[in-house]
């Protein structure tokens, strides 16, 4: 979820997480987050970057995709695939209806529990 956190804290939207672990053997779950402009998207993807390489394991892609067009990055962790998208590309290639037989893993800012927002537990 350190990938999600770091998204929300740089102000993606919309961000969803995907259990396809049952799905694809190439990985368990799929970070997918949008952003609102280009400079936004390289923003995000920077911050997610830093925040796993920082975590106790040091995480770091094995694989980088996308980021010249800033439109679209995709980061391989292995474990988890982080997709960056911009809005338009979220609407059109709708990653979350084409996976939309697999569950979802929840994902709480931590931002909103440290706040008391409605419907989040402290």
């Amino acid at each position: 979820m350190a990938a999600a956190q770091a998204a929300s804290d740089k102000k993606a939207q919309d961000i969803s997480v995907i259990d396809v672990g049952d799905h694809l053997y190439i990985t368990d779950a799929f970070v997918i987050a949008s952003a609102s402009n280009e400079r936004q998207v390289v923003a995000v993807v920077d911050a997610i970057e830093e925040a796993l390489v920082n975590l106790p394991e040091k995480a770091k892609p094995v694989r980088r995709e996308g980021e010249r067009q800033g439109r679209w990055v995709l980061l391989d962790y292995v474990d988890i695939v982080v997709h960056v998208q911009h809005t338009e590309e979220r609407e059109f290639y709708a990653l979350d209806k084409l996976w939309k037989d697999c569950p979802t893993i929840p994902f709480v800012d931590r931002d909103m529990v440290d706040a008391g927002a409605p419907g989040t537990e402290a």
